[in-house]
């Protein structure tokens, strides 16, 4: 798809948002419900973090090894 095209869609999208709701980061409090409604929509039984501290704690060492760049290797000369 063309560039401008797609950038003209995407800005159809955004002002259709009022502007108190565009954006998460202009409003922590209305993130944070958001975020909350997410947890909530998932039922007890199927929040495998809250069943299995050992699962969270695995899965929270992959998250910051991945986004810290730890281990990383040097790239491979050919």
């Amino acid at each position: 798809m063309d560039p401008e095209k797609q950038r003209a869609i995407a800005q159809k999208g955004g002002k259709s948002v009022p502007n108190e709701k565009r954006s998460f980061a202009q409003n922590p409090l209305l993130a944070a419900e958001a975020g909350r409604k997410g947890g909530m929509s998932v039922s007890p039984a199927k929040r495998s973090f809250s069943q299995n501290h050992d699962l969270a704690s695995v899965a929270g060492r992959k998250g910051g090894h991945a986004s810290h760049g730890a281990l990383r290797r040097p790239a491979l000369a050919i």
